[in-house]
């Protein structure tokens, strides 16, 4: 498994009974190529003792080839195949936290991997993902266009339905991924109560200032 590392306690007193409350279960991020996920991500399994999994550096390894390569040989249906492969071996694990790609929650069929921990969505806005992704080298196939903007805008209209079955959101200003970490940890507990009884299908959302809100999927 790629970019994971043993895991251990977390190094608050809280992040250690974080940990010990959630007894195992995976964090899935999800959201928008430019969203923090990996950065995010990686804060949040240190503070956590979890080991952190970026989902589409280990789809590359197990396929030998990068995401480019992938797209140009075997079209977005052919990665998709190959990305649920990836997702189910995720979940076979325990205690991770993982950077998923942008368009796993696309496939219906990885809800059912997703559902099995907790799924975090990190909802920045479009100005920002597209600053974002101008900065950021990583090749993406996706958004090989003459005309990224317009494109985003309809990733994120076809995604943003599909990424708010998530059981929380957080809504990005642009503040730095320690940040967004804290935000999901100190909403972790009340999500996890949520899930511990009806009515289910309320998708919690923390805003810009931390304030914590509620809406039903």
């Amino acid at each position: 498994m790629s970019e994971s590392s043993t895991s251990r306690p977390g190094g608050s007193p809280s992040a250690q009974a974080l940990r010990r409350r959630l007894e195992g279960l995976n964090l899935y991020l999800v959201g928008m190529m430019g969203s923090g996920k990996s950065t995010a991500g990686r804060h949040l399994a240190e503070a956590l003792g979890y080991r952190f999994v970026d989902a589409d550096t280990t789809l590359e390894q197990a396929a030998g080839r990068s995401i480019p390569e992938l797209f140009a040989s075997d079209g977005e249906a052919g990665f998709r195949e190959l990305e649920a492969a990836v997702l189910n071996q995720i979940a076979s694990w325990h205690s991770l936290v993982v950077a998923t790609g942008g368009g796993v929650v696309t496939r219906p069929q990885n809800w059912g991997q997703l559902r099995q921990g907790v799924v975090i969505w990190l909802d920045a806005p479009e100005e920002l993902l597209l600053q974002r992704l101008a900065a950021d080298p990583t090749p993406r196939p996706l958004m090989a266009s003459a005309e990224p903007r317009e494109l985003l805008a309809r990733l994120l209209a076809e995604r943003r339905p599909l990424y708010a079955q998530a059981d929380l959101q957080i809504l990005q200003d642009g503040r730095g991924p320690e940040a967004v970490a804290q935000q999901v940890l100190e909403a972790l507990p009340g999500i996890l109560k949520q899930r511990s009884q009806p009515p289910l299908g309320q998708l919690q959302v923390v805003n810009e200032a931390g304030e914590v809100g509620s809406s039903i999927n």
